[in-house]
């Protein structure tokens, strides 16, 4: 690489960490690794655009080669470029990207109509526009063209994740709820347990609009754990905790690390209840609650919202289990009067 062709390459690195940095911050306070393999993939793009757009011949001057300060004369770089090339479809996804994460939803909107007129069979790109321009609209809608872009998506990619969420959401903005639960029920078997049981309140949300009945509950594994959660009515008005307040029944390996097995959050306003844990409760892929020969089950009144033990929360007794368990566990969950 010259000396003339290596500032672009450090405008769109900045370009690249600048937007991973305002669209990933959560992600700097947990485990690294999601964002690394973030900014390498982002990095892709970068060089993929470097590679379309060539040598820019603006950056060859010695001042021109200073690397930007800020994502905005980063952007501001970008689109100069883009008047110079105005044929690189990724530098266009990239202008979108990094409109969006400046809170800029019309010209993310913009960028991305520019980059799917040159790249028109790009399922991921199809959807990041469609995407784009329902932020865009006032009401968060999707409109037709965002639709047409969300339908060629799955022609080319059929059953692609995004573009079958976002258009049963459309089709539920329309009113065609029972289109949009039908939408989304092919969904179930390919996303994981947590997302699952969101999304199945999404359906039968959409299913109970359109005056059809909730799925079927989906039958519990032989090695799931049965825990019926006793609450006292008169809890929240003692604690002057939420109504809405999480309430998370955990198991966890005796004596051991204080990472569950297997968790679930319900609110408080749904309980008393019985809850079943099992394998499609953990939180570690390889650490499943059918591999151990006993766990010990609380409950816990997250007056924070986390799962991890905070002031002021309020626990029920632990309670060891010998698996597999016939009966169901009996908790409770009570504060000192």
């Amino acid at each position: 690489m010259s000396d003339a062709t290596l500032p672009f390459v450090i405008v769109a690195a900045l370009l690249s960490v600048a937007v991973l940095g305002r669209v990933l911050w959560p992600v700097w306070r947990g485990p690294r690794w999601p964002l690394g393999a973030a900014v390498a993939s982002l990095s892709v793009v970068v060089l993929g655009l470097y590679v379309l757009v060539g040598t820019p011949q603006a950056l060859r001057a010695p001042a021109a080669a200073e690397a930007p300060r800020t994502l905005q004369e980063a952007v501001a770089r970008l689109e100069e470029e883009l008047q110079r090339n105005p044929d690189a479809a990724e530098g266009w996804a990239l202008l979108g990207r990094s409109r969006a994460a400046l809170g800029d939803q019309a010209g993310a909107r913009d960028a991305y109509a520019r980059a799917v007129a040159l790249a028109p069979d790009e399922p991921g790109l199809l959807v990041d526009a469609a995407e784009a321009r329902a932020l865009a609209d006032p009401e968060r809608r999707f409109d037709e063209q965002a639709l047409a872009w969300l339908r060629r998506a799955l022609e080319l990619q059929p059953g692609h994740q995004r573009a079958t969420w976002f258009l049963g959401g459309a089709q539920r903005q329309a009113g065609r709820a029972a289109e949009a639960a039908a939408t989304w029920e092919p969904l179930l078997a390919t996303v994981d347990a947590a997302t699952a049981r969101s999304l199945r309140e999404q359906i039968d949300a959409a299913r109970a609009d359109a005056g059809l009945p909730p799925l079927q509950a989906e039958a519990a594994p032989a090695t799931a754990l049965r825990v019926r959660l006793m609450v006292p009515a008169d809890l929240a008005a003692r604690t002057g905790a939420r109504e809405d307040a999480a309430v998370f029944v955990i198991a966890r390996i005796p004596g051991g690390p204080p990472m569950p097995v297997a968790v679930e959050r319900h609110p408080l306003r749904g309980l008393p209840a019985e809850v079943v844990l099992d394998d499609r409760d953990s939180p570690m892929p390889t650490q499943k609650l059918s591999a151990l020969g006993e766990v010990e089950v609380l409950a816990r009144l997250s007056l924070g919202g986390s799962a991890g033990r905070g002031e002021g929360d309020i626990e029920s007794p632990p309670v060891r289990v010998r698996l597999p368990a016939q009966a169901p566990v009996e908790l409770r969950l009570d504060a000192a009067r």
